[in-house]
């Protein structure tokens, strides 16, 4: 599970040979969701409130690299790092 960010306490991680739909996981204390990267909705788990912003306000600024790093874990090249929420 390759970390691709981190800010304000929060993990950013893509799975190699995941599912679809393109998406990520967002790790704050106990607090576990996968988002779906173009629609920035919660496939799975729960965030708080004010961490989910953040990861959702992260995610829009980086959409693309989102899903140049999805399509890198399909084809087993690792993903590059992404820059965090400053």
């Amino acid at each position: 599970m390759p970390e691709i960010s981190r800010f304000y306490g929060i993990i950013i991680s893509m799975y190699y040979d995941d599912h679809n739909p393109p998406h990520f996981h967002a790790r704050y204390g106990g607090s576990r969701a996968a988002i779906e990267i173009p629609t920035l909705r919660v496939l799975d788990g729960k965030l708080p409130p004010r961490v989910l912003g953040l990861v959702v306000e992260w995610a829009s600024q980086h959409q693309p690299e989102l899903m140049n790093n999805w399509e890198a874990i399909r084809n087993d090249r690792p993903p590059q790092r992404i820059q965090p929420l400053l």
